[in-house]
């Protein structure tokens, strides 16, 4: 889970925990690039990864769409959110390999789904 607002990051953390996924945080662009690319990365043994990354578009300093660009896609799905509904926006989240949109505000039911979804999906290998 990625946003800077922390908000955001302690509901985000609460839903999905209280439905058994494991949560890890990050509160800006490169915390959440060096968080990927620990090897100490706390997932299911060494050199897991997350399913899916909750990542927020509109950050200070390096946004969610390049850190979306950054990533292994091939292991990771990518779950955008944002405030911001616009076209430019989800065609940039698009373009840069997001897999799912979401706007906010959402419940907790939207962000399950989405979660859900993405999770199913065996990754693009």
């Amino acid at each position: 889970m990625v946003d800077d607002d922390d908000r955001v990051r302690a509901v985000v953390r609460a839903v999905l925990e209280a439905d058994d996924f494991h949560v890890a945080e990050a509160a800006d662009g490169p915390s959440a690039l060096a968080l990927l690319a620990a090897e100490d990365w706390h997932g299911d043994g060494p050199g897991a990864r997350p399913n899916v990354l909750v990542l927020d578009v509109m950050m200070p300093g390096m946004d969610g769409i390049e850190v979306c660009r950054q990533i292994d896609h091939r292991t990771t799905k990518v779950l955008m959110l944002t405030a911001r509904e616009d076209l430019a926006t989800r065609d940039a989240s698009d373009a840069a390999g997001a897999d799912a949109f979401l706007a906010k505000p959402f419940s907790a039911v939207e962000l399950l789904d989405a979660i859900e979804r993405l999770s199913a999906d065996e990754p693009a290998l």
